[in-house]
């Protein structure tokens, strides 16, 4: 059978290397690359935020101006521009009104209002009714900030955009765009949607809510994700919703990938050495060069541990603060890069003063430096109270540094627990979220990297697994040919 190609619009509040806050912009960038590069017309539609526009890098073009009513009260001007990517994957920028004019990276792109996303929302779904000269045949979208799409495509709508399919993607259930019952007057949308069966949660406004009725075709970022969603634990009280999602098989988990050409120790611009998994000489120069820059003497024998990530709760920080000295008591050294949670940036800066002897605390980050904490350190760890999906571990196994995680969402469908009699699993893994839990599984690790034959194979073996978006984007190709066929038969909640 001849392979189907599809015309793929995919819509993110960020898109690396454009604009990035978060772990969505290396999916939104990323995907669409892959699914290029296996055939398919795949566009992006992002924000136009200043420092995009404005970035000598791209050659910016206008296609087109318009105006859009959100509501009788509440019109703006838009423009349609596009650039291409390296990749050669074209990015509409949507410019609506002044709504994105103070965003940067440096102040969180999200930080906006949140009447800027849905001027967004509604302008895409006018541009492509009325002023594209393209039409996706599958609209997908991400987050809460684009999670409108689905709903103005189905209830405004047009002779052109009756029969696009809509794809969402969770990727993190925690942040679902709820706001007080006054906002739903700013959408634009008939009054019956402030309903159960529609945008209304607990007497609020749910925008994700809706992207989940009104979408052919909703996954998480992983499989088990999609499973513990359905749950209190970590429904976020919209478990009863995606349990009939999951019913009517609408709902359904796909592990996201990485990219393969920015993490690639055999080319990686950022470290100090360059190696593979049939040449580890490299890796051994990145650890006792990151040993240095922490102000440490090289101790090749000595284990090092790595941590990059957002300081939070969610992340399993907790769990770490809780062991404290205990932790800090193991035979190893530790080096962290991270920003978040106030609370914590003080905790870790106050362990890097107090415990330079093997504590490097970073708070912000610095994309050169995570490079070099993936390539020269032994370990990552990553004790996520809940991780819809998670690349750092991902990227870890690239670069032949083992993980440390809890058994949860996308960090159960990727790191198995390694067994030394077998010479199976690629990291160590504890279940229960318990200080006691973590710090049993770094003593494992820790044990293990005194056999250095075999932590020397399990090194060589991760490297050769597959972690590329390759993998991944072929799931999304069947995922959007379902969608596609939902479409054409309509279920009665749309």
């Amino acid at each position: 059978m001849q392979e189907r190609f599809y015309r793929v619009l995919v819509v993110s509040a960020e898109v690396a290397p454009l604009a990035k806050v978060g772990g969505l912009a290396d999916v939104a960038g990323a995907l669409p690359k892959a699914l290029y590069a296996l055939g398919h017309d795949v566009r992006i539609l992002m924000p136009a935020y200043p420092m995009v526009e404005s970035d000598a890098r791209w050659q910016v073009e206008l296609l087109a101006e318009f105006e859009v009513c959100i509501h009788p009260n509440w019109c703006e001007r838009v423009q349609v521009k596009q650039l291409r990517l390296p990749s050669g994957v074209p990015v509409y920028l949507l410019r609506v009104g002044e709504w994105f004019a103070e965003a940067s990276e440096s102040t969180k792109i999200y930080a906006v209002s949140p009447r800027a996303y849905v001027a967004f929302c509604r302008a895409a779904v006018e541009w492509l009714a009325r002023f594209s000269d393209w039409t996706p045949e599958v609209v997908h979208c991400n987050d809460w900030h684009t999670a409108l799409i689905p709903v103005y495509l189905r209830v405004l709508r047009s002779e052109r955009t009756a029969e696009i399919a809509t794809v969402f993607t969770i990727h993190n259930l925690a942040y679902q765009g709820v706001f007080e019952r006054e906002f739903f007057g700013e959408l634009g949308l008939p009054e019956y949607l402030f309903d159960v069966e529609g945008l209304e949660f607990y007497g609020k406004v749910n925008l994700m809510k809706g992207a989940l009725l009104y979408s052919d075709r909703i996954n998480t970022v992983s499989p088990t994700y999609a499973v513990e969603i359905q749950t209190p634990e970590y429904g976020e009280r919209l478990e009863g919703l995606l349990r009939r999602l999951a019913d009517e098989r609408r709902l359904m988990g796909i592990l996201n990938g990485i990219d393969y050409e920015e993490w690639n120790p055999a080319t990686d611009p950022y470290i100090p050495a360059r190696y593979s998994a049939d040449d580890l000489s490299g890796k051994a120069v990145c650890k006792v060069e990151l040993q240095k820059a922490c102000g440490w003497q090289p101790a090749p024998d000595k284990p090092l541990i790595g941590l990059v990530s957002r300081l939070t709760d969610q992340k399993g920080l907790d769990l770490l603060k809780a062991l404290g000295a205990k932790f800090l008591q193991l035979p190893m050294q530790f080096v962290l890069l991270g920003t978040g949670d106030p609370a914590y940036e003080r905790y870790f800066r106050a362990w890097h003063r107090r415990h330079r002897v093997k504590v490097h605390a970073t708070i912000g980050f610095d994309n050169a430096w995570a490079h070099q904490i993936y390539a020269g350190a032994d370990m990552f760890l990553m004790p996520s109270r809940f991780e819809p999906c998670g690349l750092g571990q991902m990227i870890s196994l690239r670069y032949g540094t083992i993980p440390i995680v809890r058994q949860t969402g996308g960090l159960a469908d990727s790191i198995a627990p390694y067994d030394a009699v077998q010479g199976t699993g690629n990291g160590f893994v504890f279940r229960e979220y318990t200080p006691a839990a973590l710090y049993e599984a770094v003593q494992r690790a820790l044990a293990t990297y005194q056999d250095q034959r075999a932590w020397r194979a399990l090194v060589q073996r991760v490297m050769r697994q597959d972690w590329s978006w390759a993998r991944s984007a072929r799931a999304y190709v069947d995922l959007y040919a379902e969608a596609l066929a939902a479409r054409a038969t309509p279920s009665i909640a749309r």
